[in-house]
């Protein structure tokens, strides 16, 4: 059902015969409510302004993703996403069209802010899609309300104010609870519920640093949440392209909800009531292209509040892409062009017109992913301000089947619903009231504790309707729970009563593992597992294929969009058995550690397999990817990487082979148990990825090998360690098996430190020992990637951290080629690498760690799989690692290139992002365990532009006067003294605490002394002058970790980031960043696009 194609009325929009040239603004660093979407959504607008004939130049730092590979834009430019470098890019590069809405918030903000200072008036430049007028009207919140006053639709009662006066008088005549949101912001940053006048106070004093107008509104909270996506064309044509609906109720930022899709909750009546004021409202702005609209609902009397209007591709555009087939980043960008709905052709069927509303005939569930425990001190209750870094889509029949397939696929050791290690919960109720990133286990224990569906929705306000299907899978656990191993005869041909239940647990989305725990309880095993599966499997109770069939039937459909379920009869897809599939396994859910950088490595290992000849195949069930595309490779398997999952697949498939080593670690961890089952793992075998992967052997090869690595001992009681002490002395790395709080290693300096940490933090026994390791400090970390094939080298990349040892290498700052270490040092890192590569006979991508202090070079830890850098060092080299690591899996001889990385005239710099803003109370504070969440790149000529330019892209800021700084011990302080010198000598005002004062003072350079946040009566206080925003820049250098030290140095970081001012807490990166902007200003980096480097 589609509205009539109304006649042409023109919108003063050029046509895409005039537009030969466009810019494209990209999102930047994947950060915390702005992440993998935008890459998939700008890597779908450039493929379509490409097929258009327009030359595409993209501004994005992001080295990491598949929008900056070769091929798909023709100009790539390296520089912050800032009003500053995109200006220096139009005036350069004179761009005909320029598009904002595909770089998510970051883009959008950045659009404004030119069109309002004139630049692109000044230029001549067309804004391609949305006009800036209707972005104006949807972003800030009091035009938003006015503009759909016009048309007489109820928003919620709000009160826009940019004072804090203004902002406690707005609560008090609407009456508490409240919400507070701020305007111009992503993923409801500076949002939050407020109770009182005091919650009020504290959380808008905080937002204000990020935004200077806050939306003061009622709470509506327990209302349902409603989202509509919706395409509009210039001539006025409108189509839903998808409805969602939250799990949670409102209350919870669907980046923090289970969100599922299409809506199961709402009745025909209330779905085309809500249908019909989106497609008025999005008339009414004037929308060119796609957006959302959400829905605050009420279930009682189907009264309904509009939410907020994201006139740019959001997350859940790329979710309802995914969901429905629909490409709408495509669309959108042809639309922009000034093209009609009516005159594109439908992606999937290749011969219908695009002016289509899909139906569905399976239901898609959402679920995020958190690591909230990377982090310590962050508190775990979700609210309206996100959180969670990643999310993952499950595809079933039911509601039963998506959930429980997605609760496995988020990766936290979880099996499904139910049938789960035992959560320790002590108060359940409060728990249920207020939600934390474990709220849907809250459920299934209570559920197990005999709550009824009722309680819990009084306490939740969930509907109803998801919990009976929850409970559904409750009792369905309960009646497998009263068989035993003995009652169930799994050799016999007859179990009729067991037969009946196994197949409903099946349709409901049990996994065979989930089945065997059911009955074995304890003692379950991946053995038991197996004996489920293979008298399943006698029974011919199989998962059958289902093709993704975007029109519900009603034209044959051309797509290879598929999903496995336990609810259908016949596959979709007729298998030829002909051994020329290759089935690459992606990386899952985006997690602190494991993000764009494989999905990447995921997609250039397709196009290799498919320029060699082969059927390239896809598992993966990321939304947010550019691999989960359905016309990035032959099939596309939209389900689970378990081990049952992929040998299903296997089994139908019959490929070649799999590639196991693109993925990051999901995929890495299957690949014993794959090769056990006989499936063919093509490059290193899977033998030699154990032998890299287990401490024990690969530390006795490289003792076979004289290769030399830290002294570490796997250990099991206090005792123990103690002696280990006594030998190898402080600071010591430790790494416990069991962790119950807080970050996973931790380097312990005094004994006081390692006893605080092993008693408090984890459990050391025989069944949980403790990895300890020497911890040398002061050494440079040093990667290797690399790839070879039979155990030779083909080609390699060194590149050095900034940061001394200590810092994860996903949080330092990375500089490849490697600038400063001996020759000596890198020829026998070359000479390790060859010999390691040897000994595990390596044919694919691997990266080894070291350790070099004064020559003297230790192996930390060998991956036999692409690892994080691989994007990174093939770009700044122009090598293509992952093409050539998969020619070498495919058994092509691959060619040794060339060119090697000491022959380059410039330097490539990868710098982390961090998302602390976002995770309230976290310290953030750089250790041995991962906390960033992304990542950007630049290329300069020499080091200095090149890192000035990558710490501008990820947010921070050259300082104007005044810094701050208190700078550690002894040693920190030493490498700090001619950094502080020269910030002294380019007029730049110091502050700095006790110890840092007077050492620069007996050095010869003033400060003014600023006191600790705990000393009493004095005049300068840090904290109050950070509350007061007087600091540009604060350095901050944890000393050690004494309790005082401990809560004043957290609270002085911790306030720059709620405060907003650029933070560094490590003494070389602070001291090489004040260098770099002494010695060159913001207008000395030169503005180069990707292919001028050569």
């Amino acid at each position: 059902m589609t509205d009539q194609i109304l006649a042409p009325k023109k919108e003063n929009i050029h046509s895409a015969r005039e537009i030969h040239k466009v810019l494209v603004l990209g999102s930047g660093a994947l950060k915390i409510g702005e992440a993998g979407e935008f890459d998939y959504s700008g890597s779908q607008a450039l493929k379509a302004l490409r097929e258009e004939g327009a030359e595409t130049i993209l501004i994005n730092p992001n080295i990491a993703t598949v929008q900056t590979s070769e091929d798909v834009a023709d100009k790539i430019y390296f520089l912050p996403v800032t009003p500053y470098f995109v200006e220096k890019v139009i005036a350069r590069e004179r761009p005909d069209g320029i598009m904002l809405a595909f770089g998510g918030q970051t883009a959008l903000n950045c659009g404004v802010a030119l069109y309002q200072s004139g630049v692109f008036e000044r230029y001549n430049l067309q804004v391609l899609g949305t006009p800036v007028q209707a972005i104006m009207d949807t972003e800030d919140r009091d035009l938003f309300v006015k503009k759909l006053d016009q048309i007489g639709m109820k928003t919620i009662q709000s009160f826009a104010v940019s004072t804090m006066d203004d902002a406690l008088q707005a609560a008090d005549r609407l009456g508490y609870p409240i919400i507070v949101r701020a305007a111009y912001a992503l993923g409801g940053l500076g949002s939050g519920f407020c109770n009182d006048e005091a919650e009020l106070a504290v959380l808008a004093g905080k937002a204000f640093n990020y935004s200077g107008q806050l939306l003061i509104e009622k709470s509506l909270k327990g209302w349902k949440e409603i989202e509509y996506e919706v395409v509009r064309d210039r001539y006025d044509n409108c189509i839903t392209v998808c409805n969602m609906e939250n799990f949670d109720p409102l209350g919870i930022h669907t980046g923090e909800s289970i969100v599922v899709a299409p809506s199961q909750t709402l009745t025909n009546s209330e779905y085309h009531k809500l249908r019909e004021l989106a497609i008025q409202i999005v008339r009414h702005i004037g929308i060119v292209g796609e957006c959302n609209v959400q829905y605050a609902f009420d279930p009682e009397s189907e009264d309904y509040r509009v939410i907020e209007v994201n006139a740019r591709l959001s997350r859940s555009s790329a979710l309802a892409s995914k969901a429905t087939g629909y490409p709408l980043a495509f669309v959108a960008a042809k639309l922009g062009l000034g093209y009609g709905l009516f005159d594109l052709k439908n992606t999937v069927t290749k011969s219908t017109s695009a002016f289509f509303e899909p139906a569905l005939d399976y239901i898609v569930v959402k679920i995020p992913r958190w690591d909230l425990g990377k982090f310590s001190g962050v508190s775990k209750e979700i609210g309206s301000s996100m959180k969670s870094v990643g999310e993952i889509m499950a595809i079933g029949r039911t509601f039963e089947e998506a959930i429980q397939k997605g609760l496995r696929m988020i990766g936290l050791g979880m099996h499904g619903f139910v049938e789960n290690k035992e959560l320790i919960i002590e108060d359940i109720e409060k728990a249920l009231r207020e939600p934390t990133d474990q709220r849907i286990f809250v459920i299934s224990k209570a559920f197990r504790k005999g709550y009824t569906v009722d309680q819990i929705h009084e306490l939740t306000k969930i509907d109803r309707w998801f919990l009976h299907k929850l409970h559904h899978i409750v009792l369905t656990a309960e009646s497998l729970e009263r068989w035993t191993p003995a009652a169930v005869d799994l050799e016999n041909e007859k179990n009729d009563d067991f037969d009946g239940i196994l197949k409903s647990a099946k349709q409901q989305g049990f996994s065979d593992f989930q089945i065997a725990r059911a009955i074995w309880k304890e003692q379950a095993d991946d053995v038991a597992a197996a004996l489920i599966r293979k008298y399943r499997k006698n029974k011919g109770f199989l998962p059958v294929v289902k093709q993704i069939d975007t029109l519900a039937a009603e034209y044959p459909a051309q797509t290879n969009y598929l999903y496995l379920t336990y609810n259908g009869s016949e596959n979709d897809v007729h298998y030829l058995g002909d051994h020329r599939s290759v089935i690459v396994l992606g990386s899952g859910a985006y997690r602190i550690g494991s993000s764009v950088e494989f999905d990447w490595c995921s997609v250039n290992a397709l196009n290799t397999v498919r320029k060699e000849g082969y059927r390239s195949v896809m598992i993966n069930y990321n939304p947010e990817t550019v691999s989960t595309d359905y016309d990035m490779c032959d099939r596309l398997y939209f389900d689970e990487l378990t081990y049952e999952r992929v040998m299903d697949i296997f089994e139908l498939e019959n490929p070649h082979g799999v590639i196991v080593s693109v993925g990051g670690q999901i995929p890495n961890n299957l690949a014993v148990r794959l090769d056990n089952s006989g499936v063919n793992i093509l490059g290193t075998s899977a033998g030699s990825i154990d032998n890299a992967e287990d401490r024990h052997k690969f530390s006795s090869m490289l003792d076979r090998l004289g290769i030399d690595q830290p002294r570490w001992k796997e250990l099991t009681t206090l005792g123990d360690i103690h002696r280990f002490v006594d030998e190898v002395g402080f600071p010591l790395l430790v790494r416990p098996s069991y962790v119950l709080s807080g970050a996973a290693m931790n380097v312990c300096s005094n004994r006081s430190e390692l006893e605080r940490f092993l008693t408090l933090a984890t459990e050391v026994s025989s069944k949980y020992p403790v990895v300890v390791s020497e911890f040398i400090e002061e050494s440079k970390e040093i990667e290797m990637d690399a790839v070879a094939q039979n155990g030779e080298l083909v080609v390699y990349a060194i590149s050095e951290h900034v940061e001394f040892a200590g810092v994860h290498s996903g949080d330092a700052t990375i500089l490849f080629p490697a600038q400063k270490i001996y020759v000596q040092t890198a020829r026998r890192i070359k000479q390790i690498t060859r010999q390691i590569a040897r000994a595990l006979h390596i044919t694919g991508p691997f990266n080894i760690q070291f350790l070099a202090k004064d020559n003297d070079i230790k192996v930390i830890e060998c991956n036999l799989r692409a690892s994080r850098s691989f994007p990174f060092v093939s770009k700044v080299l122009k090598i293509n690692f992952i093409e050539l690591a998969t020619k070498v899996m495919l058994d092509i001889s691959a060619e040794k290139p060339g060119k090697s990385a000491f022959e380059l005239d410039y330097v490539g710099i990868k710098a982390p992002q961090f998302s602390f803003t976002r995770l309230q109370k976290a310290d953030p504070v750089l250790g041995v365990d991962m906390a960033s969440t992304g990542e950007v790149g630049a290329i300069g000529n020499h080091f200095d532009d090149a890192l000035l330019t990558s710490m501008l892209a990820v947010g921070y800021r050259v300082p104007e006067k005044n810094i701050m700084i208190s700078s550690g011990g002894t040693k920190s302080k030493v490498a700090l003294l001619d950094a502080c010198r020269l910030l002294y000598k380019n007029g730049y005002v110091l502050y700095a605490t006790g110890g840092t004062q007077k050492f620069l003072k007996e050095n010869g350079v003033d400060s003014t002394l600023v006191a600790w946040p705990d000393d009493e009566n004095v005049t300068l206080k840090v904290n109050d002058m950070i509350a007061e925003r007087k600091f540009d820049l604060i350095i901050n250098i944890p000393k050690n970790l004494t309790e005082r030290e401990l809560t004043n140095g957290y609270r002085i970081r911790r306030g720059a980031i709620d405060y907003n001012i650029p933070l560094i807490t490590n003494a070389r990166l602070a001291s090489a960043f004040i260098k770099a902007f002494c010695r060159i200003t913001r207008d000395e980096i030169e503005i180069k696009h990707w292919g001028e480097y050569n």
